[in-house]
């Protein structure tokens, strides 16, 4: 019997090239706050993520935002440094500190606050997240998360989705990853996004960020549309910065000027809904009636 034996030669591996960046700006600042993302213009690209404010607020003792309202989305605050209080329409009303998350979707409409609260100086990132239909018109629902809550993999402090070891408590839509990442000086980061997540982005707080071009505190990028390609990061300096991953929002945004949604007829709802809210909150004295 003749016995042959055939001989494999190994396979390279391929090294898939990392995302590049493809578009880089340092936003609008107004007083303490700097908007990087709206959903008429950036939004557009990395929509289910359609708006991003980056604020430094040193305490004054005057509101932060006041009450206003939303629908169609849920709006996510990552509280960096200092602490805010919150309160909003479900009932719900406390203080979050450095490290804590306030999660609100508003679904079919609802009202919120947030104030600056005595000492540190605040730094924190509030980012809206477009909804699906299915959670459009959905009742509102709030979270606020401890920053002992806030699950951590190395580096990285999921807030959204899940990486490594380290899972979200919130509950979200599924197929959205968003996390906030501190790196040393000269340490580097590969994040390889889920399958599907060709929206990618992120935005420094502080510090200096090399990827395919150097990223500046204050600076939002947008990487290119992939699935597969990694993001590849390396700090100058101690550096703090936010990084979102998803797979793209199918749906036209509908916008409103509290509200973003799939349809005409879903934003006619949720308005009608925070004007229902607003005559309510009116009689109560808690907002002035031009705001309804």
């Amino acid at each position: 019997m003749n016995i042959s034996t055939a001989v494999r030669t190994p396979i390279p591996e391929t090294r898939v090239a990392p995302r590049r960046v493809a578009f880089r700006t340092a936003g609008r600042a107004h007083g303490g706050i700097t908007r990087l993302v709206s959903p008429s213009d950036i939004g557009e690209l990395i929509k289910p993520f359609v708006f991003l404010d980056h604020a430094v607020v040193v305490p004054t003792g005057k509101p932060m935002f006041g009450m206003h309202p939303h629908s169609g989305i849920a709006t996510l605050t990552t509280v960096l440094s200092g602490g805010i209080s919150y309160g909003d329409t479900t009932g719900k009303h406390g203080e979050l500190p450095a490290g804590g998350l306030e999660w609100m979707k508003a679904g079919n409409g609802v009202w919120h606050d947030g104030n600056v609260l005595p000492g540190e100086t605040v730094r924190l990132f509030q980012l809206w997240v477009a909804l699906p239909p299915s959670l459009e018109n959905s009742p509102p629902e709030s979270q606020y998360i401890s920053p002992a809550q806030v699950q951590r993999d190395g580096p990285v402090r999921v807030v959204l989705g899940r990486y490594g070891s380290a899972a979200s408590a919130i509950r979200a839509p599924e197929g959205i990853n968003y996390f906030h990442v501190e790196l040393n000086a000269g340490e580097s980061w590969r994040y390889v996004p889920p399958a599907g997540h060709n929206v990618a982005w992120l935005a420094i707080d502080k510090g200096r960020l090399n990827a395919s071009e150097p990223i500046e505190a204050g600076e939002f990028a947008v990487f290119e549309e992939s699935d597969g390609a990694p993001i590849e990061l390396q700090a100058e300096g101690a550096t703090s910065f936010v990084i979102g991953s998803a797979i793209k929002h199918p749906h036209p945004l509908v916008l409103g000027y509290y509200s973003v949604h799939t349809s005409p007829d879903a934003l006619a709802q949720g308005e009608a809904e925070i004007r229902r809210i607003g005559r309510d909150l009116a009689a109560q004295g808690r907002v002035g009636t031009a705001r309804q």
